[in-house]
């Protein structure tokens, strides 16, 4: 085998005097003498960028200014908050820093540390004559892994991301999912040599001169290019905050659009319904899922028949009872439909009515948990759902036409399915309006 192995060296810039607001960070680093060449790439902490760029508040309280910088909370355990900035990052405390400030003062992350960089890139160029990439660091933690480590939040002239997809291993494998983190492999080398209290914020890579991309490089990307979007993410909550964002998801939704539901999905609600709690140790709920359009226009057809001639009977106008049957609408359009159903065994039987009754209330109560587990659950999945009680008002009919035992009681009808439009603004409620203390 013949050629060099693959090598590059890593080490703090030292001579960088304290940063304050205004400082021109391409100068500064520049009066170090820091004997830059074409291909190597700079590494800074964002804190001194935050200080350049005046990013010093005063803040009494460091919760406060947390919230500023905040634009959705991902997770919260105590004081302790993981949010997502006005940057898009998802970090704890929106990346406030109460360190290496004074007293009274909190940092905060450069407003856009892409343009950070690339000032700092540009002014670099003009300044020494050299091609170099820049990468702007900031510490993060991480989910899963106990530590912490530094991360691109900003970068210029580097290729941020390396992907790999359409390739092949050394075994001939296709790569069909590599994309590798450049830009924050690079941070955390840097890091190791920066470290966290010794006063050197900004360090050098060399002989990587492949990660460098010229300014007018197609493949020149900032580090915004790294994180990932809304809907690639499949952890964007915190256990909490991913239930009542399944609660507020949970609406009801009269339009779907024409997307098939995954049969999976749906079954995985009904593994969280059935969590629900129960009286006497039963499982009072039963799930008939109508999978086929067959199956769902002759049970709708047959309750609409039922409907009708119900509303006849209630001495309903034509134009009355044609109103009221678009209301099934809902149901008649939806690619999907579950039929909860509610049975009493291992119910008491005491002989006494008002226990009776109490008794039948108690399962009654316990499948209606079920059914709003299996709502917020579809909500979870990213599926919307209507609720509609229309099956409750003609249950022999639908035993009769989806062949159910005599002691299953239908609870209504969920329509499932994609919804065909975002769900309005829900109207703020009081909870104090709600609840009476003794």
């Amino acid at each position: 085998m013949s050629g060099t192995a693959p090598s590059y060296r890593v080490w703090a810039l030292p001579g960088m005097p304290e940063v304050r607001a205004g400082d021109d960070l391409a100068k500064l680093i520049a009066a170090t003498e820091p004997g830059l060449v074409d291909g190597d790439v700079l590494l800074v902490t964002s804190k001194i960028v935050s200080k350049a760029e005046g990013r010093i508040v005063e803040a009494t309280d460091r919760e406060a200014a947390i919230d500023s910088e905040t634009v959705r909370v991902v997770a919260r355990r105590g004081t302790l908050r993981i949010v997502e900035n006005r940057q898009g990052l998802v970090m704890a405390a929106a990346g406030v820093d109460a360190s290496n400030t004074p007293a009274g003062t909190v940092l905060l992350l450069p407003e856009d540390p892409d343009a950070s960089a690339r000032l700092i890139r540009d002014g670099l160029r003009d300044a020494l004559g050299v091609e170099i990439g820049v990468v702007v660091t900031d510490t993060f933690g991480r989910p899963w892994r106990n530590g912490l480590t530094d991360v691109a939040i900003g970068a210029a002239g580097v290729k941020v991301l390396d992907d790999l997809r359409g390739g092949t291993d050394g075994y001939g494998n296709p790569l069909s999912a590599t994309v590798v983190a450049t830009a924050d492999e690079l941070a955390s080398a840097g890091d190791l040599v920066k470290g966290k209290a010794s006063g050197l914020p900004v360090a050098v890579v060399r002989g990587l001169p492949h990660v460098v991309a010229g300014a007018d490089s197609p493949e020149e990307e900032g580090a915004r290019a790294m994180v990932r979007v809304a809907a690639d993410d499949m952890f964007r909550l915190g256990t909490s905050e991913a239930v009542r964002e399944a609660l507020y998801l949970r609406r009801t939704v009269r339009e779907f659009t024409d997307d098939p539901v995954d049969p999976g999905a749906v079954r995985r609600a009904v593994a969280a319904a059935v969590t629900a709690p129960a009286p006497h140790h039963t499982t009072p709920w039963r799930f008939v899922l109508l999978e086929s359009q067959e199956s769902r226009t002759r049970l709708l057809d047959a309750m609409r028949d039922a409907w009708i001639a119900d509303l006849r009977e209630d001495g309903r106008g034509e134009e009355s009872v044609a109103k009221r049957v678009r209301r099934g609408d809902v149901l008649r359009n939806a690619p999907y439909l579950a039929v909860p159903c509610l049975v009493m065994d291992g119910s008491h039987t005491y002989g006494d009515e008002r226990r009776d009754t109490a008794e039948r209330e108690m399962f009654v109560v316990a499948a209606g948990a079920g059914v709003q587990n299996f709502l917020v659950a579809l909500a979870g999945e990213r599926l919307g759902s209507a609720w509609v009680s229309s099956t409750m008002f003609c249950r022999d009919v639908v035993r009769e036409v989806l062949d159910l035992p005599d002691s299953w009681d239908p609870l209504g009808a969920v329509a499932v399915g994609r919804p065909k439009s975002a769900p309005s603004a829900r109207a703020d409620r009081d909870p104090g309006a709600f609840v009476t203390v003794r």
